[in-house]
């Protein structure tokens, strides 16, 4: 009788330790399932445009220059797919970035020329890739040349005092911004007295304030700027977007560091050719420099890399094969270098004929980091299922407009008649002067475009030709 309670009891102890085991193993599991879950979740990558400004399509030895020697932009296009038939937003610059920005063709913003630096600005209340990638969680910055206004002394130091002013990289969409500052009369006197690139570190401008003078190369001071802002990223566990726009290899030419110049020095280089090589140089060994980066904290093969051109090359730059070249419309003013790499997600040593444009890349970045809320107008596609290997992708017409430029910014005359449209619709390309077209040409045959089909192909030129009729009236958000 006395053991009984007692072996009674016991039962109830195993019972009850059994009970909460498998409460305990549930827990487990539960977590363990969860955390698993967690773990295939694809983590978001990151994002980093890095833009050129005038660089030709034969300014690099990937696309063809038996002059310039670019290793690491080389390693890094053969990392991914690099385009044959990518096309900047416009011919010069403040259009092409409004477009790369927006998905839009410049024109819907009545942008028509390059900004001079004075009232000329992208619309605020614009959308943005920026603003889109920080509704998706993104970490955003932009750093480099800007000019899309609002980087005037006037305007940012009203922003500071809360007053109106155009809006800049902040009011875009932008977390954080170093630029120099972009209004007379500093830049004008920097491009002036060939002091860009050596003085620029003299008048920089971070979040819309003032910082202090920096002497070292304006190049290198935009990396060394994106360096320390990915290992603050990569510590803080956010994906970034990172919108590095360099000056080189505009204008003015000046002499890059050592041993870019005396590498061309030494090859029997001078003059203007000589600083335009080595800045081009100077340029890559900075990519190179960054993409190092990435590797040693371990985010490279997660990151999206794109490298293009806002427009064709001017002075001393190369369009390799084609006509023009910038303020021009021919293909050598607007067709230019871009490849785009992803570890594991695009093939490597990869190249495409798919048609691409400037506008693309906000749907194509969008699609890759998986937010799909993006406009419903935007004339750019989403290039992604083709940079994965996908099928060539069919696309409406491409059409260009700006204000007419006489004076050609490459060498020799410019190409005549003049041209201040485009209307391009798979092989077939058709040039106007407003609405009066000039030249007609099948691309597939006759890249060089040097033989003018117009007159020839009655039912084409009528459908590109009505194009550039909607297109030109089409309403227009200007930043008057």
């Amino acid at each position: 009788m006395n053991g009984s309670p007692l072996n009674l009891n016991n039962s109830k102890i195993k019972v009850n330790f059994i009970y909460v085991l498998f409460i305990l193993i549930l827990i487990s599991c539960t977590k363990n399932a969860g955390q698993k879950k967690e773990a295939s979740r694809p983590t978001p990558p990151n994002v980093i445009i890095l833009l050129a400004d005038d660089l030709g399509y034969g300014d690099l030895s990937s696309y063809g220059s038996a002059t310039i020697e670019t290793p690491y932009l080389d390693s890094l296009a053969a990392q991914g797919m690099r385009f044959t038939h990518f096309y900047s937003g416009s011919a010069v610059c403040s259009p092409s970035r409004a477009c790369l920005l927006t998905g839009k063709f410049p024109l819907r913003f009545n942008i028509r020329r390059a900004f001079t630096d004075n009232d000329e600005h992208l619309p605020e209340g614009t959308v943005t890739l920026p603003k889109l990638l920080r509704e998706a969680g993104y970490a955003t910055a932009h750093i480099g040349k800007w000019h899309l206004g609002g980087l005037r002394p006037q305007d940012y130091e009203a922003r500071q005092r809360h007053e109106p002013a155009n809006p800049g990289p902040l009011q875009h969409g932008f977390d954080q911004f170093l630029t120099n500052i972009e209004g007379a009369p500093i830049r004008p006197a920097l491009v002036k007295d060939r002091k860009l690139y050596r003085e620029g570190g003299k008048y920089l401008v971070r979040n819309d304030e003032r910082i202090p003078e920096n002497p070292n190369h304006w190049t290198d001071i935009k990396v060394d700027e994106a360096v320390g802002l990915i290992e603050n990223w990569h510590r803080a566990n956010r994906p970034f977007f990172l919108n590095l726009w360099f000056d080189v290899p505009h204008t003015p030419y000046e002499p890059a560091p050592e041993p870019h110049l005396s590498k061309y020095e030494k090859m029997g280089v001078t003059g203007d050719q000589l600083y335009f090589r080595s800045m081009v140089s100077h340029l890559d060994a900075n990519i190179g420099r960054l993409i190092s980066k990435l590797k040693s904290i371990g985010i490279y093969d997660n990151t999206l890399i794109i490298f293009t051109s806002d427009n064709g090359p001017a002075f001393q730059g190369s369009p390799g094969p084609f006509k023009g070249g910038k303020t021009d419309l021919h293909e050598g003013g607007i067709r230019v270098p871009m490849f785009a790499v992803w570890p594991g997600r695009i093939p490597p040593n990869s190249y495409t004929f798919q048609v691409g444009h400037m506008a693309d890349l906000l749907p194509t970045i969008c699609e890759a980091v998986g937010f799909h809320h993006v406009p419903g107008d935007l004339d750019g596609i989403s290039l992604l299922s083709h940079l994965k290997g996908g099928d060539v992708i069919e696309r409406d017409i491409l059409l260009w407009q700006m204000d007419l430029y006489t004076h050609f910014q490459n060498q020799g005359p410019k190409p005549t008649p003049y041209a201040t449209s485009v209307a391009l619709m798979g092989k077939w390309k058709l040039l106007a002067d407003s609405l009066q077209p000039t030249e007609l040409f099948d691309l597939e045959e006759d890249q060089r475009e040097l033989y003018n089909k117009l007159g020839q192909e009655p039912e084409i030129e009528k459908a590109l030709r009505d194009a550039l009729q909607l297109y030109h009236t089409s309403p227009r958000k200007g930043w008057h």
